[in-house]
């Protein structure tokens, strides 16, 4: 890469970081700041819109949705104001497309901003434009993608076989609704749709279900890739790759034969592991939303990194390391899986920046982190790409109001803690996220064979405990190599996060990370670390610490095991949790009280600001 190309990146890179932290002031609508009206009269517009009430926690509530692209805090303040679940679902649409056409200007700016200062080359250029403008039709088919699976689809099932999870995985497999892999197996994901008929269901792909959405995706798609072929791109050498890449998505969006579905993304897959540009574009991927048959969502992207990052080679070798020992103790002779999981570490292609075009799917939520492709097929041709945002994470956690929720729950000398790492130690905080995050993802990439999640998914539950495995790993491969610097700060944010995710009991999107701090939390009591007698205390001495990393080791031991095994997933969720009516519950008495106070407690002052403490002293600390 030449040395305009690189201070373009730079110049790109710096205007999104100040995007996201402008951004960010938004929140000062809510603190006892100065601000700008403007603002709040937008957010109150919006309020009333859906006839919530003006005042600061639903602004929070408002604010959360909008700059965090999360929808739990305003669904719970339109339960709270008896807004029923007809009602509910409309506000929520309403809300997408508030947000949609606030982030489409916003993008627009940053392309207004790449050509008034000629950012990159002309083929480049082109390339980020074609991407918006994919990405805006792609955020218009959205809207009808969820109303027709989610709100129609799915909903009809659950009333059909009274929520019973297996029973609809079972009639899936059984009429032979699931997309058929490379092996003419049932996949572990789908790029078609449930069409309700008389007799049952049947399944069309999006190219047939969605026609005019995908026709319109594929005809700017084609514009795009006539266009690029007329320019050179001489800065990365990467033109015959995204050309390549554009034209395997112009394949699979138009294939209209299910039984080649998945064959066809795979291919996507493939040509998008040749682009190695630090300009990478993201593509439907993950398939969280859709419960039952695993329909990828429309993500949209482009992501960028950061010029200035160092790799990530520590987290690399800590889990190496930890993988080899406990394949080596564990007594499998499947030495196939780990001659693979080894080669696609070592393949692994990391991605250290921020997103910086997003559509689609993504204005209901962004990722802090992402390893993919999902096709395990094609991870063991060309391993993976692991892609982090923890410049955009660090913004977000400093930009964000002090809550009551976390003062009453954790107390003022945990949250200082916290608040010190976050404001004024960011390097240790980049550690702490590499171990975590960086190596929850590739913590997803161990004990995994190409068909392991279909034969772990026969309850279909695989996620909800794949995501305990991924930042377990994370976890183990720290604790065989541990860094005496950063011990308090992971062992805090364990607790954090394991108590943060509770507040997720009813978004079933994110049921896999809910079910996460649910396996969490048991190791936290079991331990002695957590205990809960109406009020929850935090023992954080090293006494406690080495007992939760003993129960570590010993449970993430045993989940590797049931991986080798490729046993259903939902024996091992079993043993910390059970589905009780439209969500899991923990086992432990103790756990299920301390759950049960959190979620009300979430419910009743989860977006209300604690005034006891500003965050603009914190963050004027940070400049001093």
């Amino acid at each position: 890469m030449n040395t305009k190309f690189n201070n373009d990146l730079r110049e790109f890179y710096d205007f999104l970081g100040k995007q996201q932290r402008e951004l960010g002031e938004y929140f000062s609508i809510v603190e006892n700041v100065q601000y700008d009206k403007s603002i709040e009269a937008f957010v109150d517009d919006f309020l009333h819109s859906i006839e919530l009430t003006c005042n600061k926690e639903n602004r929070v509530a408002l604010l959360s949705r909008l700059i965090n692209l999360r929808d739990e805090q305003m669904v719970q303040a339109l339960e709270k104001e008896g807004k029923d679940a007809i009602f509910i679902t409309q506000a929520k649409e309403m809300a997408y497309l508030w947000v949609k056409d606030f982030y489409l200007k916003r993008h627009e700016k940053l392309l207004d901003f790449c050509q008034s200062k000629t950012l990159f080359n002309p083929f480049y250029r082109r390339l980020l434009q074609g991407v918006h403008e994919v990405g805006v039709a792609m955020s218009t088919w959205q809207s009808a993608w969820n109303e027709h699976i989610i709100n129609t689809i799915n909903t009809l099932l659950e009333i059909e076989f009274n929520k019973d999870e297996e029973a609809i995985a079972s009639m899936l497999k059984e009429k032979k609704l699931y997309d058929p892999d490379t092996f003419g197996n049932d996949g572990d994901r789908s790029y078609s749709v449930l069409q309700k008929v008389q007799d049952g269901y049947e399944a069309k792909s999006y190219a047939l279900f969605f026609a005019q959405e995908v026709l319109h995706v594929v005809s700017i798609l084609e514009k795009l890739i006539a266009d690029l072929t007329l320019l050179d791109e001489p800065d990365t050498q990467q033109k015959e790759p995204y050309i390549g890449y554009l034209k395997a998505l112009k394949e699979a969006f138009g294939e209209k034969d299910r039984s080649r579905l998945i064959e066809r993304w795979a291919n996507v897959d493939r040509v998008w592991m040749c682009v190695t540009s630090p300009l990478q574009i993201g593509h439907p991927l993950e398939y969280y939303e859709d419960h039952y048959k695993k329909a990828v969502a429309l993500e949209w992207d482009v992501r960028v990194s950061n010029p200035q990052t160092k790799e990530a080679t520590l987290t690399y070798e800590r889990i190496c390391y930890m993988f080899e020992k406990l394949f080596d103790d564990s007594g499998f002779s499947s030495l196939h899986v780990k001659k693979n999981v080894l080669a696609n570490l070592a393949r692994v292609q990391l991605y250290i920046g921020r997103p910086a075009l997003f559509y689609g799917a993504e204005f209901n939520g962004l990722f802090s982190a992402q390893v993919v492709p999902n096709d395990e097929v094609v991870t063991q041709e060309l391993g993976k790409k692991i892609f982090a945002f923890s410049d955009n994470i660090l913004d977000s956690l400093r930009a964000k109001p002090f809550l009551k929720i976390h003062q009453e729950v954790f107390g003022k000398e945990f949250m200082d803690k916290e608040r010190e790492l976050v404001f004024h130690k960011s390097d240790i905080w980049h550690k702490v996220y590499e171990v975590t995050t960086i190596g929850h993802e590739f913590g997803h990439i161990l004990w995994m064979d190409g068909d392991t999640e279909t034969l772990m998914n026969k309850s279909g539950v695989f996620k909800n405990i794949e995501e305990f495995k991924a930042t377990t790993g994370g976890l183990v491969a720290f604790y065989m190599q541990e860094d005496d610097a950063l011990k308090e700060y992971v062992f805090a944010d364990t607790i954090k996060r394991a108590v943060g995710l509770i507040a997720w009991m009813k978004t079933g999107e994110v049921e896999p990370y809910y079910c996460e701090g649910l396996i969490h939390l048991a190791g936290l009591f079991e331990s002695g670390v957590l205990s809960f007698d109406g009020k929850l205390h935090i023992d954080q001495s090293l006494q406690k610490y080495e007992a939760l990393k003993a129960w570590y080791l010993k449970t993430y031991s045993e989940l590797s095991k049931h991986y080798l095994a490729k046993e259903d997933a939902k024996a091992f969720l079993n043993r910390f949790a059970v589905k009780k009516g439209d969500f899991y519950l923990p086992l432990k008495d103790d756990i299920k009280r301390f759950v049960s106070y959190y979620w009300d407690l979430h419910q009743r002052i989860g977006r209300d600001v604690d005034e006891s403490v500003k965050r603009k002293e914190w963050l004027c600390k940070q400049f001093q």
